[in-house]
């Protein structure tokens, strides 16, 4: 499935340019660091829908029903029907995940999409559903829902930082198809571009999503297997509360990119960032080396 994956990705990006936030850069040289971790969507990708999959706030019934034809799946039923149906799944998934005591669930996409595919078939809503390669099903729902090109400056500041001698994180909200989209544009896979896969952290792994620390609490042990604390690290991402708060929480350094107007999530009326002040704001990736 990894190269169609790919190959699906490519077939729908387009070149996407960040829109301005409007904020002003607060840099300053800080202390000696050993590791940059980075948030995907919005802050290394430029996203059009300002977020990843199923949550990004986009036009999704049509670009749902485009994505059934382009697997095979004949649509049948009512104008927004599929989409109410994923939704619903996702929030099944949800609830059943919390009243196990996960805070901030994670799905697994493949497995909402098996079952939603189930559902609409047991409607009547769809024909040709049997046997249906899911994956890709994923792939071009989220391709139409939240089209996404590499964020200018990435792969300088990437070059930069690794001559500098800083080992390269990610830790995201994301599916089994967000680190394929890095192959698919740039050419080289997230390893190939310095991110080693001990280093890299997703919440379609673990169940378990930012806001929460889950993932943050990974890195900071894996982190610690290489002898690096938590305040010799920096989390770079495009949301107060989802990047910069929990990160702050375990002692990352942080910084927020406010680079795009569609992803910047500055959170000034939520209480739970009420206060909190990150170490850096960066309007472009490449403002990181000047001060790391």
């Amino acid at each position: 499935m990894t190269e169609r994956c790919r190959e699906i990705i490519r077939r729908h990006s387009r070149p996407l340019a960040p829109l301005p936030a409007g904020q002003s850069p607060m840099l300053t040289r800080l202390g000696p660091l050993d590791a940059v971790l980075f948030d995907v969507y919005g802050t290394m990708l430029v996203s059009a829908s300002g977020d990843v999959g199923v949550d990004a706030p986009a036009d999704r019934g049509e670009a749902l029903e485009a994505a059934l034809a382009a697997v095979g799946v004949a649509w049948r039923g009512p104008p927004n029907a599929a989409l109410n149906v994923l939704l619903a799944e996702i929030d099944r998934r949800h609830q059943t995940a919390r009243r196990a005591g996960v805070d901030f669930p994670e799905v697994d996409i493949v497995a909402v999409w098996g079952r939603t595919l189930t559902e609409l078939a047991g409607r009547g809503w769809v024909a040709g559903a049997d046997g249906v390669d899911l994956q890709a099903l994923a792939v071009e729902f989220e391709v139409r829902a939240n089209p996404i090109w590499p964020m200018p400056g990435l792969l300088a500041v990437l070059a930069g930082l690794q001559r500098a001698g800083k080992r390269l994180g990610v830790i995201s909200n994301a599916q089994f198809y967000t680190p394929e989209a890095f192959p698919a544009l740039l050419g080289k896979t997230l390893a190939e571009l310095g991110f080693p896969r001990e280093f890299q952290f997703y919440s379609f792994q673990h169940g378990r999503a930012k806001p929460g620390g889950d993932l943050y609490q990974l890195a900071v042990a894996a982190l610690h297997e290489v002898g690096i604390p938590a305040e010799r690290a920096l989390m770079v991402g495009n949301d107060v509360r989802n990047d910069v708060a929990p990160a702050a929480r375990l002692g990352f350094r942080t910084a927020l990119f406010a680079g795009d107007a569609r992803s910047f999530r500055p959170r000034r009326d939520d209480p739970a960032c009420a206060g909190l002040v990150p170490d850096l704001v960066v309007t472009e990736l490449t403002d990181l080396l000047h001060c790391v």
